[in-house]
């Protein structure tokens, strides 16, 4: 860094006169901060997730099976011949992504297009897809001895995707394998 070097522990003002060398250090430390927590968070036995609402019940989704949470896109293109659970296809940042509505997949109704609803976006390299759900309540942490591989029973019908369950006090909180999901034959047959 052109002579000085910032340590983790040293003075970011010596590089306020060079800003692009400033922003370097700034991810520098950023990315060692992730890279902590996550090495952290897996040697305690931690699972982290996302959690959201479907009907009237929340499900948990893996951290790494989530690229990220958005809201409904502004405009969703229809496509012609495909089944109805696909709403059709959104621009997200310049990538053409498919929406599909969770609910209906499951065979569960149709997801109503409330202020609350999100898309849940697939972090899978060979089937992008945005699941359109509810709610979004954010992530959840459990340990691992909260973890049950036994899926409980649920309203909406999605048994075979179900990675087990976390339990805590009274509350019951089902894992959806997205990437079960996804790779499922019922999911790639999307032409109608």
């Amino acid at each position: 860094m052109n002579g000085v070097e910032v340590g983790a522990t040293g003075n970011l003002r010596a590089l306020r006169d060079r800003p692009f060398e400033l922003l370097q250090e700034l991810e520098r430390r950023s990315r060692a901060n992730v890279a902590g927590a996550a090495a952290e968070a897996s040697a305690s036995g931690e699972w982290v997730g996302v959690a959201f609402r479907m009907g009237g019940e929340t499900f948990l989704v893996a951290r790494e099976e989530t690229r990220e949470v958005l809201g409904l896109p502004a405009s969703v293109t229809r496509v012609p011949g495909v089944k109805p659970w696909i709403k059709g296809i959104a621009n997200v940042r310049g990538q053409l992504m498919p929406m599909v509505d969770l609910r209906q997949f499951l065979g569960s109704g149709v997801a109503v297009a409330q202020r609350n609803a999100r898309i849940i976006v697939v972090n899978h390299r060979e089937v992008p897809a945005g699941l359109v759900v509810d709610e979004v309540h954010g992530f959840r942490r459990f340990s691992a001895n909260e973890f049950s591989p036994d899926p409980p029973p649920t309203v909406i019908r999605c048994d075979s995707y179900l990675a087990g369950a976390f339990r805590r006090g009274g509350e019951v909180w089902p894992v959806l394998s997205v990437r079960v999901l996804v790779e499922s034959q019922s999911f790639l047959q999307a032409a109608g």
